[in-house]
């Protein structure tokens, strides 16, 4: 019988080169596109939500792909995370892709069409010294962040704006670049900075932009009440860089 089946999918993108497939080069996709069509003996394709890039984590992404297979979808996550883990019942090792779940769907279901939003956190380790385990995992920013005025500027963001001036060149060309940023949360833990942002949709490095741009309010190059102008110009130029991939996790898709 003919399934569609959606995998909930955690991983450490430091050694991938990013979400899609590409020839030559190991990326998440192309890594469970392998394991399955192993187990199937025959080419599998899966459709991601979000194209995650170089570097890039995630704790929920989520893919889904038609299964014929006569085994049990419930069984999928722990046969293909002893193969992540690089043979079965080894429990002294754990692969950088971890399947948490697998599930059926109505046949019309697609992970990447049906999604109606996504929650991304992005990490910022802000100290003077830096710390060498955050280096694959946070953003490191030397010199002191002024709270206030990034709590400030996040706050211009959220609503529905055209988001044009926080897409970097290079994504696939859109019907329009207005989107709804639904909420932007920030926790202070020590010397991390956590950033949570949900919206209905993102932009080409669009997170990341708005990161950038943050930071630079942070450390006052950029006055926090320009945000706006900012997003009016609709143009890259006017925001601030992008901000590094590494501290970027793909938390929740939302359904």
């Amino acid at each position: 019988m003919n399934k569609n089946v959606l995998l909930k999918i955690e991983y450490d993108g430091t050694n991938f080169y990013g979400w899609q497939k590409q020839i030559d080069k190991r990326t998440v996709q192309g890594e469970i596109e392998k394991a399955l069509s192993y187990i199937a003996k025959k080419d599998i394709n899966i459709s991601g939500t979000s194209r995650t890039d170089r570097g890039v984590h995630a704790y929920g992404q989520c893919a889904s792909f038609n299964w014929d297979v006569n085994i049990p979808t419930e069984k999928l996550p722990y046969i293909l995370n002893n193969s992540f883990s690089g043979g079965k019942n080894n429990n002294e090792k754990q692969g950088d892709i971890r399947i948490l779940s697998a599930k059926d769907m109505d046949e019309s279901f697609n992970a990447r069409f049906s999604a109606k939003g996504k929650t991304y956190r992005y990490d910022i380790l802000n100290n003077e010294k830096g710390n060498i385990f955050h280096r694959n995992y946070a953003y490191y920013v030397k010199g002191s962040l002024d709270m206030d005025n990034i709590l400030k500027a996040s706050k211009y963001l959220i609503g529905t704006h055209d988001f044009k001036s926080f897409e970097a060149s290079g994504g696939s060309p859109r019907e329009t670049t207005v989107r709804t940023i639904s909420d932007i949360r920030i926790v202070k833990d020590n010397d991390i900075i956590s950033i949570y942002i949900t919206g209905d949709g993102f932009l080409y490095n669009m997170v990341r932009i708005i990161i950038g741009t943050l930071v630079e309010i942070g450390l006052g190059k950029i006055n926090a009440d320009n945000i706006l102008t900012i997003v009016e110009t609709k143009n890259r130029i006017a925001a601030g860089p992008t901000a590094p991939p590494q501290g970027l996790y793909l938390l929740k898709v939302i359904y």
